[in-house]
This record gives structure tokens, sequence and C-alpha cells, in this order.
């Protein structure tokens, strides 16, 4: 590796992009760049979910949770659920406040548990502690319902409106942004306005068939051209990555919103009820995300370094992906590209081969996307998965009908009590309180020396 990208792989992304972090800056962000998105792809929404039938699986299945609520049956399971959940939000809330008190240092704590012994663990990758600040998504709000069996093309919103809110706030932006981030120039953000529609259609498309929403990728192809296009000496690195925000931002956000117009559909809810809920909820992301990132910047002074508690590896990844894009193939550590070039067929070769053996052997052969994710966030987060993965399968295959009702409320019962015990630790952390406890597994010999070396 060369030695430019070897000097950025242990510094904070938030260190490049904000040495001092403001706030109001942030969040004036946010509000610049996330509604268009809501805007881009309203007119499509016939298409998507009439014209093209898109399955939009989550959309899909929230709907008929929503519909299920409305009936005798549905109901009463609901109260079950609910109560499932909050089972295990306070087990997983209080084993993460138990684990909070011998948290004293990096190095401390439960987390550090060498579950496959000290050697393996003194000779593992790079440990990337999981970021467990995930939203709970478990919980849909039931939009107006239309009594009068209001179809979905009934309410409508006109495409003129849409059209216009999209150049305006495009037009606000293109002027706004270039004060936040000097860097990202008018010029560059008026081609990915011009793109965004595009992109955002193409992202959706997507989301509707597989239920995954590309948009980082879309952010990706953003750092690579902007990043290009402005050039090292005219801080081609922050464009880049400023544009890749901006990216991901509408092509989610677009992707999202014609998720919930199938929920809509399946509903029969309004439309326009639908899209005002997305802004009102779009509004309250662009203030609620900066102060979860700006408690989190405070509360821990070296998030974003390699081997602290939040490491933000996908921080690492971007900003390399930002300077292979400025700095072209040179930039990148010995065999890098032939690794890359090996494992982009191995994974082609294995996916195809998946494809033809069929779906009663292709559950035999593991997925390369399920393989790599692990290689970015660490082997915590695949150690958690596989446990949890073979919990459920034991479940199901002793109660099956009971493991699909309540396994989704017994999941987001554990994240949601994880995620906000760490708000609450970052709190205390904020305002000074401190574990007051290390607990570290030593090997025996270790022990035998430290046990020396204070006896002294």
């Amino acid at each position: 590796m060369s030695a430019r990208v070897a000097s950025h792989s242990t510094v904070p992304l938030s260190a490049h992009v904000f040495k001092n972090p403001s706030l109001p800056w942030m969040i004036g962000f946010l509000f610049v760049v996330s509604f268009l998105g809501l805007f881009a792809v309203v007119p499509l929404r016939k298409i998507m979910i009439i014209d093209f039938k898109l399955t939009y699986p989550s959309g899909t299945a929230t709907a008929h949770l929503i519909n299920g609520f409305h009936t005798p049956g549905g109901a009463k399971l609901t109260k079950k659920q609910v109560k499932a959940l909050g089972k295990f939000f306070s087990f997983s809330f209080l084993w993460g406040f138990f684990q909070w008190f011998y948290k004293a240092e990096d190095g401390c704590g439960f987390a550090k548990f060498p579950s496959l012994g000290l050697k393996a663990f003194q000779n593992r990758c790079i440990s990337l502690t999981n970021f467990h600040f995930t939203l709970c998504d478990y919980f849909c709000v039931c939009l107006m319902m239309t009594n009068d069996g209001q179809l979905f093309l009934k309410d409508q919103i006109p495409t003129w409106f849409a059209v216009a809110g999209y150049v305006t706030i495009a037009a606000i932006s293109t002027a706004t942004l270039p004060h936040i981030f000097p860097q990202l120039k008018w010029y560059y953000i008026l081609v990915i306005y011009l793109f965004a529609p595009t992109l955002g259609f193409c992202n959706a498309y997507g989301c509707g068939l597989t239920d995954w929403s590309l948009a980082s990728t879309y952010g990706k192809l953003a750092i690579f051209v902007i990043g290009a296009w402005a050039g090292a000496s005219h801080g081609g690195i922050l464009a880049g990555l400023a544009a890749c925000g901006v990216v991901v931002n509408i092509v989610s956000i677009a992707s999202n919103l014609i998720q919930d117009f199938k929920t809509g559909y399946l509903t029969l809810a309004s439309p326009r009820s639908m899209f005002v809920s997305q802004v009102i909820g779009t509004a309250m992301g662009c203030v609620i995300s900066p102060c979860i990132f700006w408690l989190f910047y405070k509360a821990f002074k070296d998030l974003g370094h390699l081997g602290s508690e939040y490491p933000v590896p996908y921080g690492t990844v971007y900003r390399s992906m930002a300077e292979l894009g400025v700095e072209g193939f040179s930039s990148l550590p010995k065999h890098c590209l032939t690794l890359c070039y090996g494992f982009f067929a191995a994974a082609m070769i294995i996916n195809g081969f998946r494809d033809l053996v069929g779906k009663k052997w292709a559950c035999f052969i593991p997925l390369p996307m399920a393989m790599a994710i692990p290689f970015y966030i660490g082997p915590y987060f695949a150690i958690d998965m596989c446990v949890g993965s073979l919990i459920l399968f034991i479940w199901e295959k002793t109660n099956k009908a009971k493991a699909d009702a309540f396994g989704p409320a017994v999941a987001s019962g554990l994240i949601c009590g994880d995620g906000i015990w760490t708000l609450a630790s970052s709190i205390l952390a904020v305002v000074g309180v401190n574990p007051p406890i290390c607990m570290k597994f030593l090997s025996r010999a270790t022990n035998k020396t430290v046990d020396a070396f204070l006896g002294s």
C-alpha cells in the first residue's frame, strides 16, 4: 500500500470531513439534498406498481401486516407480538447495561471475550465492532385508511407538482451546497441532479425486484466520476465523498417512497397522505441523524479509528475509493487488482453454479455477498448472525408457525434494546460518566506475570 493510502487508514473519516463538526451545517446539508428523492419518482409510481407489477417484498409484507391488524385473529396476534418485542427489548437493554460496567477501556468487557480461544483472538483479523445503532423497523404506522374504498389512482399527486418541487429544491441545493463543501462546484451538482431521477428509477426498480437497495453502489459511482473530474489538486477526494452523500440520499429515499406506495396501494391508503408522511419523516431524519452523529463524535473521541469501539469501517472503505478515483490504480496495494479480479470471477462462478443446481442444492452453497460482508464489518457481526440464524433454524424445525409469527418481534426487540442502550451509554459518556471496571481475558502465563508484578 502506498504511503499516502496507509497514512489515512487509521484516521477517522469524520476528521477528514469535519475537523470541528458543526451540527447546523450537517442538518442544513441533509435538508437541501434529502427531499429531492421524494419528488424524483412520484410520477413513476403507477409505472412501478401497476404497470410493471413489481413485488417490493418489504412493502407487501408490511401491507399484509397492517391488513392483518383489522381482522379479529390479527389483532390478537399483534398484542402477543408486541408483548414478545417488549420482553426481548428489556432483556437486550439490561444486558447492554450490565456489560457497560466492565468496559472502562477499549480493550475491556464482554465484547473482547475470546470465543475461539486466546490464540485465535490474538491472530484474528482487525477487530471491528459491529455498529449497534440499528433503528427498529418493526412498528408500522397505519396511515389514514379510506372509508369509501378509495382506489390508489383516485387521489393523484399532480406531475407538475413533482417536477416543480424537484426543480425548485435542485436550484436551492445547487446554490447552497458549494458553501458547505467548497470543493463541490455548482456544475458538479447540476450534473448529478440531471442524472439523479434516472438513478432513482433504477434503484427503485431493483428494490422492487429484490428488496435490496443499491444506493451505496450509485454513491460509489459518484465518488469515482466526480472525484476524477475534480482531480487531486482541486479537492477531488472531498468532492467525491460529498457527491456520494448527495446521490445516496436521493436514490435511497426514492426507493423507500415507492416501497411505501406499494404498501399504500395494498392497504387502500391515500397516496397524498403517504407522500406527506414521507416528507415529515424525512424532515425528522434530517435533524435526528446529525444529532446522533454529533453525540457519537463527542462521546467517543476515537470514533473512526481502527481497533476502537466504533471504527466506522465503511468510512475507511469510502475514503479509499475516493483516493482511488482521484489518484488512479497506482495508489492501490500490490496485487490488489489481481485479488479483486480473482474474487470477482469466483463470485460470478459461484452464483452461476447456485442457479444451475436448483433450489434443492443451492441452499448448501454459500452466498458470496454473505461471505463478503464480515470482511467489512468484522467477525463479531458474523458470529452474531450465525448464532441468531441457528436459533431461528431450530425454532422453525420445532414450531414453524410460532417462529414465523414471533421471529421478527424477537429480533426487533433484541436489536432495538441494544441500540437504545448505545444511545444511553453515549449520553453517559458525554456527561462524563464512565464505566468503573475493566475486565480483561488473559492466558494463564500472562496472568501469573501480572500477579507477580502486582505483588512486587
